[in-house]
């Protein structure tokens, strides 16, 4: 049984500038498994920090009883840099300042790192193969020499995940239903993940397009397998995104309900002992492809007048929103009709009224996919 609490100094790419990153190891050092989980990697989403705040107390409370079956580590907030983007009493917190990288943009590329050398180390145990693959990964990351201050905090976040069975992001969208993004080698896994979150959906796809930080973790694995089809490697990581409803959705016992359901799936994957916390969950709705999802965006700047709610399910052709124009010799006066573009439901809506040209709207999650969709499957 243990708890430790460890803090890593970021040096900053300015004088004076120092940031402390927090994060915790929670269990058995010894354990055959390992959860890492990490929030507000956007810092302008903050239920995941709330969340975690709670489940932090759970774990420690279950590894003080000796029912911790792995080891658990847990950034509550994972991007200090971005919690530092404060200007004119806003925060923001999506993009570094110094590159304009999105935080959850452009993580390394683990297959790519790795797949010269793999092939050499390959066996026929798949729990062999395993091993040898994050060792691989480990050394790479060893001769790693990050530089600047995004990249140091990457690596030190990296050091952490590599060898993780589960790795979950916690995010949240703008004004969201919650939903769960993930790869469909993992979507038995996410599935009952999704249950116990009550989420109105589960967005699958191999690769996004961004090379976000939960593919880091996936990709590698199922890429390997198509690379070695006759080694058996296994998804060995089971990563995920989890978008937990909107940014104006931090509410302390919304958030302590969302830890309590998150400690009771680790339950139900025999990964914490003892009695469930909670009765066993509804079913959600089955895994849906990515590239089903349409995301609705603005022709030009306007003010929207929204016609639907989340969760209102919508037929092809169906009136989303209206947007008010604010110029020329309409203004104030025309409203230029928005309309789905696939039948589905309604997942999410922009918490901001005034948007601008090619702004987001909604998603609406389909089930046919949309060749509109192309090969970036993510919202910027």
């Amino acid at each position: 049984m243990a708890v430790t609490k460890i803090v890593k100094i970021i040096e900053g790419d300015a004088p004076g500038k120092c940031t402390e990153l927090t994060y915790f190891q929670i269990g058995p050092a010894d354990a055959k498994r390992k959860i890492f989980l990490q929030a507000a990697l956007h810092a302008d989403e903050q239920p995941g920090i709330l969340i975690l705040h709670h489940l932090l107390e759970y774990l420690i409370d279950a590894d003080s009883k000796g029912l911790l079956k792995a080891r658990f580590v847990v950034f509550p907030m994972v991007n200090p840099l971005g919690m530092g983007d404060i200007g004119f009493l806003q925060h923001q917190g999506r993009y570094d300042r110094s590159s304009g990288v999105n935080f959850n943009r452009q993580w390394p590329d683990l297959y790519a790192a790795i797949e010269e050398h793999v092939g050499a180390y390959l066996t026929d145990s798949a729990e062999d193969n395993v091993k040898r693959v994050r060792e691989l990964v480990q050394h790479w990351l060893s001769e790693q020499q990050p530089v600047n201050a995004l990249q140091q905090q990457r690596h030190y976040v990296m050091q952490e995940a590599f060898d993780a069975d589960y790795v979950l992001d916690l995010h949240c969208d703008s004004d969201s239903l919650p939903h769960i993004f993930t790869v469909p080698q993992s979507t038995e896994v996410m599935q009952n993940l999704s249950d116990w979150m009550g989420a109105a959906a589960t967005l699958v796809c191999e690769a996004s397009g961004g090379s976000s930080f939960d593919e880091v973790w996936s990709t590698l694995w199922s890429r390997l397998a198509k690379q070695f089809p006759n080694k058996p490697i296994p998804q060995a990581t089971h990563s995920a995104t989890l978008e937990y409803r909107g940014q104006f959705d931090t509410f302390d016992e919304l958030n302590k309900t969302d830890a309590r359901h998150l400690y009771a799936f680790f339950q139900a994957q025999g990964l914490i002992g003892g009695e469930l916390i909670l009765p066993l969950p509804p079913k959600t709705p089955s895994a849906t492809d990515l590239a089903a999802t349409e995301m609705i965006k603005t022709p030009q700047a306007g003010l929207l007048a929204y016609t639907v709610e989340l969760g209102q399910q919508v037929k092809k052709g169906d009136l989303i929103a209206e947007l008010i124009s604010l110029d020329g010799e309409e203004a104030f006066r025309k409203r230029i009709p928005l309309y789905a573009g696939t039948a589905g439901v309604v997942l999410s809506r922009n918490t901001f009224k005034y948007v601008w040209r090619g702004a987001s709207v909604a998603k609406i999650v389909g089930k046919e996919l949309l060749p509109s969709r192309g090969k970036y499957l993510l919202q910027d």
